[in-house]
C-alpha cells in the first residue's frame, strides 16, 4: 500500500505563486519518474511536469518558464514551485509516482487562481 502526503495548494490572485509538495511511503520500488498533473471537470488530465530519476525533466508548454519541478525518486519526493499563475492554471492538482511494474497517484490537491 502506497501513502501520499500532499500540500500547498489553495488561493493566489494571479501573479502569484504557489508551492505543491508531495512525499510518498510505502510498498514503491525502484521508481524511475515522479510527476504532477491537473485536471479540471469534464476536461483529461494532462501533465504538467515530471522528473526523472537522474534528473531529467519535461514540462507542458503551458507552464515552460513559470513552473519549476523538482525533487527526489529515491526518496518519493517531488515539489512543483509555480510562478505567474494564470487563472487557466486552476485545477485539481495530482501527485504521480512511476515505479516498476505500477503507477500511483495521489488524491489530489486544488490550486485556484482567482481575484
Amino acid at each position: 500500500q502506497v501513502q501520499f502526503v500532499e500540500s500547498g495548494g489553495g488561493l493566489v490572485q494571479p501573479g502569484g505563486s504557489l508551492r505543491l509538495s508531495c512525499a510518498a511511503s510505502g510498498s514503491i520500488f525502484s521508481s524511475y519518474a515522479m510527476g504532477w498533473y491537473r485536471q479540471v471537470p469534464e476536461k483529461q488530465r494532462e501533465l504538467v511536469a515530471l522528473i526523472r530519476s537522474g534528473g531529467r525533466t519535461n514540462y507542458a508548454d503551458s507552464v515552460k518558464g513559470r513552473f519549476t519541478i523538482s525533487g527526489d525518486t529515491a526518496k518519493n519526493t517531488v515539489y512543483l514551485q509555480m510562478n505567474s499563475l494564470k487563472p487557466d492554471d486552476t485545477a485539481v492538482y495530482y501527485c504521480n509516482i512511476g515505479a516498476a511494474g505500477a503507477v500511483y497517484w495521489g488524491k489530489g490537491i486544488l490550486v485556484t487562481v482567482s481575484s
